[in-house]
């Protein structure tokens, strides 16, 4: 019984430490993108779940740590530095921090990509 009780007050302590952000809450506007930065809840990360139509990307842009993509569907063309390249389905690619960056989604399908930045603020220096 003393074992129920302390599984019990174990799953309540957990439950009051996990942050959950409806999507209610998201800013209204015309993107389908989600802006997520865990600072706000203690978590060491940020990210953008990318959902963006062919045609749409953000402009050349630069972050002092690193950046990780997934991409779930659709295609992406990326320009990285000097050098430029695709991404498509369950592709992965890490951007160093301070690299030159950024990515135009491809037809003929929407873009979906997480990109996860490895602070819990993202912070943004824009080149465009």
């Amino acid at each position: 019984m003393a074992e129920a009780r302390s599984s019990v007050r174990h799953r309540q302590e957990i439950a009051d430490m996990v942050h959950i952000v409806p999507a209610a809450d998201k800013k209204p506007g015309d993107s389908r993108t989600i802006r997520f930065e865990g600072a706000d809840f203690g978590a060491p990360i940020a990210f953008f779940a990318v959902d963006a139509a062919p045609g749409q990307g953000p402009k050349l842009h630069l972050h002092p740590y690193a950046e990780t993509w997934i991409v779930k569907r659709g295609r992406a063309r990326v320009v990285a530095g000097d050098e430029a390249f695709e991404l498509g389905p369950d592709d992965i690619a890490v951007m160093p921090a301070n690299t030159p960056h950024k990515f135009t989604a491809l037809e003929p399908e929407r873009l979906e990509m997480v990109c996860i930045h490895a602070a819990g603020t993202m912070r943004q220096d824009n080149l465009e």
